[in-house]
């Protein structure tokens, strides 16, 4: 049962900024990238693990993680240069809480699947 909220919560309220960290934080390319850096990784390696995303967005994310202080970059001199990723404790600590939604996900896919499909037909049915 939800608990009574006061109508001038400010977690609800549209300027709370809990949402843009939400928003930053808890999209899909941000999820993977953070489960991806279990170890530092470079940029190339991090596209090659996850199929589909495209270059800019996730320079994108990165940068987007970096600025909330999620992972740090480093410049790596040589003779090939190359940026280096890396989770930084608060980064870290959300491994634990995503992979809690992952494994929750894929325990539950088949289900929602279904939910889907049959949601989908009834709305197949409702257009006839």
């Amino acid at each position: 049962m939800d608990e009574p909220t006061s109508e001038n919560d400010p977690v609800y309220r549209a300027d709370c900024p809990s949402r843009v960290i939400l928003d930053q934080i808890a999209d899909k390319w941000s999820m993977m990238v953070l489960a991806v850096l279990s170890e530092p990784r470079r940029f190339n390696a991090i596209k090659r693990r996850l199929d589909g995303v495209t270059q800019r967005v996730l320079t994108q994310t990165l940068r987007k993680l970096e600025r909330n202080g999620m992972l740090t970059r480093r410049v790596l001199n040589g003779r090939v240069l190359g940026v280096e990723y890396a989770l930084t404790p608060l980064g870290r600590s959300l491994q634990g809480p995503f992979s809690v939604l992952f494994d929750w996900t894929v325990e539950h896919i088949d289900v929602i699947k279904d939910c889907q499909s049959s949601y989908d037909a009834r709305e197949d049915q409702a257009a006839v």
